[in-house]
Formats: C-alpha cells, sequence, structure tokens
C-alpha cells in the first residue's frame, strides 16, 4: 500500500512538473508581411510628402524621435528632425522625386517594435535615377499606429565639392 501511495506521487509530482514545462500557448502570433505592407504605406506617405515639399515630421515620427544623417549631429524630437527636413527640401531641385523601398523588417515577438532596413533612390523630372542610398528605421507601434523613433541614413552621391 505504501508503495502505490509513493508512486502516485511520485507520478502526480512528474505530471505537474511536465505540464509547468509546457510553452505558452496565449503567444502573439506576428504576421511579418502584413507590417511590412503597413511600414512600406508608411515610407510611401513620407515619400509622398517629400515630393510635395510638405513634410509633416508626426506623420512619420514619435514625439521622441531620433535621426542620425551624414554630416550632421543627432537631431532630437519632432521639430528638430521637421526644421532639417525642411531646410534640406529648400536645397532639393524642382522636380526631383524620392521613393523609399522596405527591403526586409524585423519585428519583436509582439510586433511592438519593428527594425526596417530599406534603400531609396533619387531621380530628376524625367525618372532618371540620379543617386541612392540606405537606411535603417526603428519603428514602435503607439495608439495604434507605427511611428519611427530612431532612424539613420546614408547616400551613395558624392558630398565631396573638390570632385563635383
Amino acid at each position: 500500500m505504501k508503495t502505490k501511495i509513493v508512486n502516485s506521487i511520485v507520478f502526480i509530482a512528474i505530471v505537474a512538473f511536465v505540464m509547468g514545462c509546457k510553452p505558452k500557448t496565449d503567444e502573439v502570433v506576428v504576421d511579418k508581411e502584413q507590417i511590412k505592407n503597413e511600414i512600406q504605406a508608411i515610407e510611401n506617405k513620407m515619400a509622398e510628402m517629400f515630393n510635395d515639399r510638405n513634410v509633416a515630421a508626426e506623420e512619420y515620427y514619435a514625439t521622441d524621435a531620433t535621426s542620425f544623417s551624414q554630416n550632421k549631429p543627432p537631431l532630437v524630437g519632432k521639430a528638430a528632425i521637421e526644421k532639417s527636413i525642411k531646410d534640406d527640401l529648400a536645397k532639393f531641385p524642382k522636380g526631383y522625386q524620392i521613393a523609399f523601398v522596405v527591403n526586409d523588417i524585423f519585428p519583436s515577438n509582439d510586433g511592438i517594435q519593428v527594425v526596417e532596413i530599406g534603400n531609396y533612390r533619387v531621380s530628376d523630372s524625367t525618372s532618371a535615377p540620379l543617386y541612392t542610398g540606405n537606411y535603417i528605421a526603428v519603428f514602435e507601434k503607439r495608439e495604434g499606429k507605427y511611428v519611427c523613433i530612431r532612424d539613420m541614413s546614408a547616400s551613395d552621391k558624392n558630398e565631396d565639392p573638390k570632385k563635383e
């Protein structure tokens, strides 16, 4: 009888251990393709604002965003980023267009944060490519929509005045 009780206790302990090690079943399933499409739509909207020369940073950046560009100190905050973009657009030749392409995304397990790797192309009024570049952006879902919290870009355009 004693052996039967001990065996029952050992069996219950093993079952409890196995059930305790069972993986969570309430994990969030992240649809990477849907998120990539959502991020591409955001990039398309940003390109449209660039091309219309009417950039509104609140459409893309979080209030506490930081942006890193070539030959500039980090831009901290939506207002500083928007001012820099508007200053750059004032020098952007009329008719030039920009397009952003999402190459890949890396969402967090819950889909709240997304790292985007992309490229851009600047073309003239005849759509002839002038130069390209690459960027990386980190998005975070806030109040139901993705906003950029960090980004960094690099152009392949030669900025050396001796070579122009």
